[in-house]
Parts: structure tokens; sequence; C-alpha cells
């Protein structure tokens, strides 16, 4: 079950994961006995083999699925995290699933539109999230005039629209190059940063997990339970030569061990 708790108003959300189990119609156990505890305003990776529950984990904490037993409780402030009855909740795929007939524009603004907000107002917040992703120029463009990294910056900034209290993300880079990845890393944490949502980002990266986060936990081979609980001690304020430090390659290999370890 998901619950909706109270807590002083933060720009993130806190999330309580007890005991959750997850069990698959084919009899196939993702999850088990998977607890974990997530702060207001963390930016938290979860990494770990193929298989191993990172997205299904993702959809329970998103509400998309129930698990068997446990539960799964999102500490928020009611007064200012409720839209028409739900906490705001942004989730990006790791396809970026622009609709093909509308515009940037359009695609962006339509979390606003299913809410039933004005189109003048709907039109600003939407200019002003695809300026923050740096899509301003492509604004009236269709999916299919875009690079793949530019379709992934138009679904980020309509993730953004609603300014999520939580944010979640299921390797959404992946398909892409290595110089347009670190490049939209930046862009991620830049806006995290700045807008202070608590964020659970998916990925089979150590290095994104490292730049990305300030928290990482890696799980076990199936069913997924977590083997390490890792705080990234670096820098608040990151660039890319930050991936060439001994510092960086330190917290990496912190990561690599234990998902050796996940692996066994």
């Amino acid at each position: 079950m998901q619950d909706i708790v109270t807590s002083p108003s933060e720009a993130g959300v806190g999330i309580e994961v007890r005991g959750v189990r997850r069990v698959f119609d084919s009899g196939v156990v993702a999850l088990d006995g998977l607890s974990l505890s997530i702060q207001p305003g963390e930016f938290l990776s979860i990494l770990g083999p193929s298989g191993c529950g990172k997205s299904t984990l993702l959809r329970l904490i998103a509400g998309l699925d129930k698990p068997q037993s446990g539960e799964i409780a999102i500490a928020a402030d009611e007064s200012t995290t409720k839209m028409h009855g739900k906490t705001r909740v942004a989730y990006v795929f790791q396809d970026a699933h622009l609709l093909p007939w509308r515009s940037v524009l359009d695609n962006v603004a339509l979390p606003l539109e299913l809410n039933g907000v004005p189109r003048s107002e709907r039109v600003t917040a939407s200019r002003n999230a695809i300026e923050r992703v740096g899509l301003s120029d492509a604004a009236d463009r269709y999916p299919n005039q875009l690079s793949g990294g530019m379709r992934m910056r138009a679904s980020l900034a309509r993730a953004m629209v609603t300014q999520p209290r939580l944010l979640l993300l299921d390797e959404p880079f992946a398909a892409l190059d290595e110089i347009t990845r670190q490049r939209l890393d930046e862009q991620l944490r830049e806006l995290w940063l700045a807008a202070g949502m608590t964020v659970v980002f998916v990925t089979h990266s150590t290095a994104e997990a490292v730049f990305l986060a300030d928290r990482a936990i890696v799980l076990s081979k199936r069913p997924g339970r977590i083997v390490a609980d890792h705080t990234i001690d670096l820098p608040s304020q990151r660039t890319g030569a930050m991936r060439a430090t001994p510092d960086f390659a330190r917290q990496m290999r912190v990561l690599f061990e234990a998902l050796d370890r996940g692996q066994a």
C-alpha cells in the first residue's frame, strides 16, 4: 500500500519503504523484504544487475504498481504538494514518450493541460521549463525534428513543469552517446540543486550514479536486496572535470565492488 502523511513544508518529500515484497504473476520474486528511507530533498541513485528490481522499486514508489506485502509512505505537506488529490510526482522513462503530433511546447504543457490549468498559465510555465533545460530554440519543433538528447530534454522539461516534489527517473539517458549523456547529467544536477525536490534515479552506470547523487544504494541480483548504502563523498558543485579526479574514481570503486558482491 502507499500512504501519504504530513510533514513540515520542504521542497522535496521523504519516502519510507518498509518490508516491500513484489512477486510477479510468473512467480518471479523481484523484491523481498526491502526497506529504505529517503530524506526530503535527497538525490538517490539505485544501481544493480539487470533484473534485480530497480525499475520495479521505482514503479512502486510512483504508485504505478503495488507490493504483495510491506508499504511505501510518502511524507508530504498537503498544502503545497497536492495537485487534484495527488502528491506532485513526475516520472521520466528511458524513452522520451513524446506525442509526435504535438510540438515541444505542447508536449511539455500536457501535464498542466490534463490538470485543467488555463492555457495562458500553462504556456508561460512550459516556456520557463523549456528554457531551464536549454531548449528554447526548439519550442515549436516536433519530436521527429529533434535529436535523442533534445527529446530527453523535452521529456525532462515536461516532468519539471509541474514543479514536482518527487522526481523519478528510470535510466533516462542510457541510450544516448557519452558526451550528450554527461551534459544531461550536469544539467539534471543543476536543476536539482535549484529546485530541491527529492530525486530517485535508476542507472547501470557507476560513473553516472557518483556524479549525480549524494547517496547510492546497490541491489543484489533477484530478488533485489540492498547490499550497499553509500554516501557519495564529493562536493555539492560538480563539473565534468571532476570525473577525472582520484576522489571520483574512489567513489566509483566502492560502488563497483558492491555491484560485484551483489552478483555473487
